[in-house]
């Protein structure tokens, strides 16, 4: 069997890596696309996946439609050639345009309920959609989803990054951090150049936070991109990390996570680091899961937070176990059935 897979964001890499060396083991032909995105590819150069690089992502929404419809024009050609048994994403939105209109299954992961103008132009044309039981299926259905096409699990995407994770106990000294406090923490921008987000790409709600807290700790910033970066490059107290890097790792070793996004915020979670939510949209359903299991704190109040995160620093904090379904057995099922008719 042919399986088309489309990688769309750096998170999608480790999300995807074991299903795909998993079908590969499995005799099966894996065709991996991306597009130009942040340090998406250099990720899939790191996990060693073979990839076609088609397109790009825009910036302004006029860019963004011109990016999108260029790349499903480009893919359409890529994929009639090809010819895959199955097509499988994780919010791509070329994906099931291309799938739908070429006739072939698709499998689609969607963790998002509120990236609505995404999951307007996309979940109405997919056969199989998995997401998390927390969220509400009435959004999801609101945006064109067919109720029949759901198959909701227990837990969130994040739980098959840990499939095939080997945590480098030497992260630190590999990337020759000079560490000079007792504690770090590590902290991730918000995704301000998202559509569900409205945000200004040269600002992030972490600044007053890093200020606060850099006499206190050693604190590592990973930018998104270009412009986040210039936000810190001058401060002498941080350290910016530059993708792409193991950030499985890096967050097993830091003391505290504070994250204006999601994915990170979540992985730290399940690998029993304290973590910080301050992302600043409406908070997601596969958010409010982890905060309600206790293994994620939640606030958009700079000074909230830095309380927070003196209090986390000096706990020795309980780590709650947390019981899931088995969603890799979960995806790789759902390719073969959708890719059986």
């Amino acid at each position: 069997m042919k399986i088309w897979i489309d990688i769309v964001n750096s998170p999608h890499v480790r999300f995807f890596h074991s299903i795909i060396r998993y079908l590969e083991n499995q005799g099966e032909e894996v065709l991996v696309t991306t597009r130009r995105f942040g340090d998406v590819h250099r990720l899939l150069d790191l996990f060693g996946i073979e990839y076609n690089l088609v397109g790009w992502h825009g910036v302004s929404l006029e860019e963004k439609l011109i990016r999108s419809t260029q790349r499903a024009y480009e893919l359409s050609q890529i994929i009639s050639r090809e010819k895959p048994d199955v097509a499988v994403s994780k919010h791509s939105i070329e994906l099931p345009r291309v799938s739908y209109g070429l006739k072939i299954p698709s499998v689609y992961v969607l963790d998002n309920e509120h990236a609505i103008a995404a999951n307007k132009l996309t979940l109405s044309l997919c056969d199989r959609i998995i997401l998390p039981e927390v969220i509400d299926r009435e959004a999801v259905i609101r945006c064109g989803a067919d109720p029949d096409h759901l198959y909701p699990y227990n837990g969130t995407s994040e739980i098959t990054h840990l499939v095939d994770f080997q945590h480098n106990p030497n992260i630190f000294q590999d990337l020759k951090l000079d560490l000079e406090k007792e504690k770090t923490i590590l902290m991730r921008p918000e995704p301000a150049l998202a559509s569900y987000l409205e945000a200004d790409c040269r600002k992030t709600v972490l600044s007053p936070i890093v200020e606060a807290l850099e006499d206190q700790a050693n604190i590592l910033v990973i930018p998104r991109f270009r412009e986040q970066q210039k936000i810190f490059e001058n401060d002498k107290k941080i350290t910016l990390i530059k993708p792409p890097v193991d950030t499985f790792s890096l967050m097993k070793a830091c003391d505290l996570v504070i994250g204006a996004g999601g994915t990170m915020n979540r992985e730290a979670a399940l690998l029993g680091t304290p973590v910080i939510s301050c992302y600043p949209g409406d908070l997601l359903s596969v958010d409010s899961y982890y905060i309600e299991k206790g293994l994620m704190k939640r606030s958009t109040h700079p000074d909230e937070i830095v309380g927070l995160a003196r209090e986390l620093l000096q706990d020795n904090h309980h780590h709650p176990q947390l019981s899931t379904d088995d969603l890799f057995k979960i995806i790789i099922d759902s390719i073969y059935q959708a890719g059986e008719g």
